[in-house]
Parts: structure tokens; sequence; C-alpha cells
């Protein structure tokens, strides 16, 4: 019997819209090969449970049990504290980009530092689109030959869960914390909020013109403010800087409503 408790703190893995159960169970293996045990599921297309993933997990039957199954991917990834993304292709979104051999070791340093941190594979056909990886704080690229760059979600998983383990032979990385005061690192959740607040506020404005742009307008803001490692106090100041400005457009004091809103 494995015992699912015994494993150090390590990263989330999230599969967006898999196809397979197949690929899901041989994920689910890959992961307890190099003690990863946290899976989440967004979307599975075949539904949940799903027998073939069950015989393919082989023996790693318990992480499939453990899943988490939700509806898109922002609930999916709330919780946590900075994302990692995989795909080949890298889009027209600014993001850091980092081989699975850093983005594991830095992925160490954050868990180290009690940050929770996950990384999300995209489904088997097209893999993750842009609106997904404008929630990553990185993108994870797999050095592949130009010619046929597309890795089964199953083997990405290897691959990254295999990197985890190496991160942390004689590991001698201090770990990445933030040190002054109220400076816990926020969560995906916490700057969601503040995102579709501005958001809301630009768009009342008249912000996201002309129409035909507004959605990818949309998308590269929300990309700037979810890629951020805020912490929760610099989050805390955003929420102050606009509710200033609406005071001060609006010649009154919204404190009250400002309140409301952020609850």
């Amino acid at each position: 019997m494995i015992d699912m408790t015994a494993t150090a703190p390590s990263p989330a893995f999230v599969l967006v819209e898999p196809q397979l159960g197949e690929n899901i169970g041989a994920a689910a293996r890959a992961m307890l090969n190099f003690g990863l045990t946290r899976l989440i599921l967004v979307n599975p297309r075949d539904g949940w449970p799903n027998p073939a993933a069950t015989a393919t997990a082989s023996g790693a039957g318990r992480i499939l049990e453990d899943a988490t199954v939700c509806t898109d991917v922002e609930s999916a990834l709330a919780e946590f504290h900075h994302v990692l993304a995989t795909t080949a292709r890298r889009r027209e979104l600014s993001k850091p980009v980092l081989s699975p051999e850093i983005a594991m070791r830095d992925a160490r340093k954050l868990v180290g530092g009690k940050q929770r941190v996950a990384v999300m594979f995209g489904p088997e056909r097209s893999g993750l689109d842009n609106f997904d990886l404008t929630v990553a704080n990185a993108i994870i690229e797999v050095p592949t030959v130009p010619g046929f760059r597309s890795l089964n979600v199953a083997q990405c998983a290897l691959l990254i869960a295999y990197e985890w383990i190496r991160s942390g032979e004689n590991a001698t990385n201090e770990p990445i914390t933030l040190e002054r005061a109220g400076a816990g690192p926020a969560d995906l959740h916490e700057k969601s909020v503040l995102y579709d607040l501005y958001e809301r506020d630009l768009a009342s404005n008249g912000y996201f013109w002309p129409v035909n742009k507004a959605a990818s307008m949309r998308m590269s803001l929300k990309n700037l403010f979810l890629r951020q490692n805020f912490t929760k106090a610099e989050v805390k100041t955003l929420h102050g800087v606009r509710k200033a400005l609406r005071r001060f457009r609006s010649g009154g004091d919204e404190a009250g409503s400002e309140n409301m809103e952020q609850q």
C-alpha cells in the first residue's frame, strides 16, 4: 500500500479538458512515479469517473479517486499563488518561457516558501488557448524538434514530473519567500477579483474600443494583471488606487460601495 500522505508538498497537475481517459490514467501514474499526488481535472470530455483512466493508472488509482473536478480554469486555479502552463506555442501573450528543468527548480523554491504551485496541461488536440494562458505566471516549453513539437499530455506530464524529482536532488537553493510585513503572496482568485473590478471601470468609460479589438484588449489586460506575482498587500494597494480614482472622478466618497465589492 502506498502512503499518499508521506509525500512532501509539491505542485498540483491540472489537466484542462482532457479527452482520453487513458491519458488521464497515464498522467496519474507518471505523477506518482515522481512523488506528485494532487490532480485537478477541468471538464474531462468523457465525464468522471472514467474506467479507462482507472485501468491505465496501474497502481495510481488513489490519485484518480482524490482528483478534483472543476468546470473552468479559473475556479480550478483560484487557490494557487503561482501557475505554470505547458505549451509548444508561445502565442502573442507576454510570458516568461522556461525549460522544464528551470521551471521545476523554481517551483521547488516556491513550494519551500509555502506557496501553492500548479502546472497546467491543455487538451490533446489543441493545447491551451490564449484565455487559459492568461492565468499563468510563466510558460514551460519542452525542447523538441521544430517540425514535430506536439507532445501527448501524459508524456508531457511525465517529463515535468521527472524534472520535479530531479530538482530535489542535492537541492541547496533557498526557498522563495516574501519578507516584507503583510507580503504573503496573492492567489489567483484575489488577482482575478482585482482585474474584474478594473475591467468593469474601464469598460464603463469606453476604454475597450474599437469593438473589433475589445476582446484582444481585454485578454492582454487580463494577462498583465494575472501573470504578476503580486503580494496581498500590493493587491490591497491597487484596490485603494482604484477607489481613489473613482472618488476623484465622481467627486464623492465611494468607500461604502468599495468595501462591498471587495468582500
